[in-house]
């Protein structure tokens, strides 16, 4: 079977990759396995030194890779150029901070000599999603190696030649041959790659089905899992927030990548007081985005990545539409391009028992719910199945604080501004948006053994 590009932007078959066999899946396992051997034999700041040149290889190709994902997939050009750029981050990042992050701990006790050492696990399977073909790649791989593992890709089936650019910036880095692999097959290998002895953990960024259908594989096998699954995020806009400042972080928030991010606000819980500004500036800002061909730098809104991912957003909102929310801006596919294109949507009135409440919307769709006070809204925004991150709107910092640190549920909250990523902060989600953590400290520790030595 063969692995076809179809470029969202008009609907062409650009081109095919052949599907990997059992046998060949195995064997770039074992040649993973093989030089994770050698590997993790040497010093953390060898291992630096390539991730660094991994990261110019990065800089030097932005333009070419944000086109690679622009074709595949239809991220805007300018957006896709800056998800290169963090990719970068993330490598000089993890090859100045390893180090520290892996120091061997000494602890006292009654021993002679008592210590933790951080031993790399193996070969860890990685099942990324398509929406972020590089950066979820790179988030996952830069401490992996650095910790001294080995690394199997398994990426989304529409985006292979994101994912075979990620493999051959690792060997011009000078990576050993194999000890990350690329892996073109669909969904269904991945049992079979999890259940290989070879293969010591699994992280898996992507749906809620998915999460549960490697968790449970993993778990029969007893191998460690980290999942990054979907989210509802909510952003609350209180009575004293400076609107201008929150409607940009809002909109911003909503449309990245088309609308198709995990921790794309997806849930704007405004208080009754200023709804009627807010929603005016809201709505004003959406309308403005410029929706278009990917590849052209004015460009805030592409396609989305796929038809049928669009067909599907395009159900939610009709459902939503048909319990009693009100589309004041986008909800209907544009007849006038032939890509697979979504405007930038306003729902109203949206309620509960509603998909624009309950569900994942993942597409430029805003949901916006009028409450009557602080109190309402924070209900409202921990009344969801998610958990991945959250914000809130106030020129009261203090207050902003209490709310994020003690009131939230979610495993990132920010105050008066968009919920993000960063490599220096721990990334990951609580509820059905999953569990365990990427980035900083905490995720290059998810796949090492934490080993403890007790010398009498």
């Amino acid at each position: 079977m063969s692995i076809e590009i179809i470029n969202p932007f008009n609907g062409k078959k650009i081109l095919s990759y052949k599907e990997m066999d059992k046998k060949s899946i195995k064997a770039a396992i074992d040649e993973a396995h093989e030089a994770h051997l050698h590997w993790k034999k040497n010093h953390v700041n060898y291992r630096g030194n390539l991730m660094r040149k991994a990261a110019n290889i990065l800089l030097e190709e932005k333009t070419k890779l944000a086109k690679t994902m622009a074709i595949e997939m239809g991220k805007p050009l300018k957006q896709g150029i800056s998800e290169v750029e963090k990719c970068a981050w993330v490598c000089n990042y993890y090859a100045d901070a390893a180090r520290g992050f892996l120091k061997k701990r000494t602890i006292r006790t009654e021993a002679f000599k008592s210590f933790v050492t951080h031993e790399p696990l193996g070969v860890i399977l990685a099942v990324m999603p398509w929406n972020f073909p590089l950066w979820q790649v790179f988030r996952f791989a830069a401490p992996t190696l650095m910790a001294g593992n080995g690394a199997i890709l398994k990426h989304a089936s529409n985006v292979p030649a994101s994912a075979l650019a990620i493999q051959e910036i690792f060997e011009r880095a000078g990576v050993p041959s194999g000890l990350f692999k690329t892996v073109l097959a669909s969904s269904k290998a991945v049992k079979g790659m999890i259940e290989n002895p070879k293969i010591k953990a699994v992280t898996l960024t992507g749906s809620g089905p998915a999460g549960r259908a490697v968790a449970s594989i993993a778990g029969k096998n007893i191998k460690k899992t980290v999942l990054e699954l979907g989210g509802s995020d909510a952003y609350l806009i209180l009575e004293d927030a400076d609107l201008d400042e929150a409607v940009e972080a809002c909109v911003t928030s909503r449309l990245i990548n088309s609308g198709q991010s995990c921790i794309g606000a997806k849930r704007f819980i405004v208080v009754e007081k200023i709804y009627d500004k807010f929603l005016k500036k809201f709505k004003a800002k959406m309308k403005s985005k410029k929706m278009g061909d990917p590849l052209k730098g004015n460009t805030d809104i592409g396609p989305m990545a796929r038809f049928d991912l669009r067909d599907e957003l395009h159900e939610q909102v009709k459902e939503s539409i048909e319990k009693g929310a009100k589309a004041i801006l986008g909800g209907k596919i544009p007849g006038n391009r032939k890509g697979a294109f979504y405007p930038a949507t306003i729902l109203v009135n949206v309620k509960k028992g509603m998909p624009a409440y309950d569900d994942e919307l993942f597409g430029p769709v805003a949901s916006v719910i009028k409450v009557a006070d602080q109190n309402e809204a924070i209900e409202v925004a921990n009344d969801s199945k998610f958990g991945l991150g959250a914000a809130v709107f106030t020129q009261d910092r203090k207050l902003g604080e209490y709310i994020a640190t003690r009131q939230l549920q979610a495993g990132a909250c920010f105050v008066n501004a968009y919920v993000k990523s960063d490599p220096r902060l721990p990334f990951g989600g609580i509820k059905t948006s999953g569990y365990g953590r990427e980035l900083s400290k905490d995720g290059i520790l998810e796949f090492v053994n934490s080993k403890t030595v007790y010398i009498k």
